[in-house]
């Protein structure tokens, strides 16, 4: 009787062989998907929105207030004297940022107070030092 298969050394062998390339790999992959997020965080924040505020600026003469936040990139001006000058909307999708959250904006900024803050509150969802912002 000829019996083809695999003996219980040759799987714990290929287990092991698994196990010690995965041991070396692992660790070598973890926290890039958080370098990622931060990476398209900032990407956001200096290319993506801070060209429809500056298109929004152009248009207006002024950036948004913090009162308008970025929904005025969204939404026209229900009166005022300029606004019959909104070209918008300026941006495509509602900024959400990698976390799932909101970018925060504030003008005038803290950072920048001639012109806007804006940042994601990162990870940890909390106003803190590890803010990602156009002011790094």
């Amino acid at each position: 009787m000829n019996k083809k298969g695999f003996t219980l050394i040759e799987i714990l062998l290929v287990v092991a062989i698994i196990s010690a390339l995965a041991a070396m790999v692992v660790p070598r992959l973890t926290g890039r998907s958080e370098k990622a997020k931060m990476t398209a965080a900032r990407a956001d924040i200096r290319a993506n929105i801070a060209t429809g505020l500056k298109m929004y600026e152009i248009d207006m003469g002024t950036f948004p207030t913090t009162a308008e936040g970025l929904e005025a990139l969204f939404q026209a001006p229900s009166s005022g004297s300029n606004s019959s000058q909104w070209n918008g909307p300026y941006l495509t999708n509602k900024p959400v940022d990698p976390w799932g959250r909101p970018y925060k904006y504030k003008s005038p900024g803290t950072h920048n107070p001639n012109g806007y803050d804006l940042f994601s509150v990162g990870r940890d969802g909390v106003e803190s030092n590890d803010d990602i912002g156009n002011w790094d």
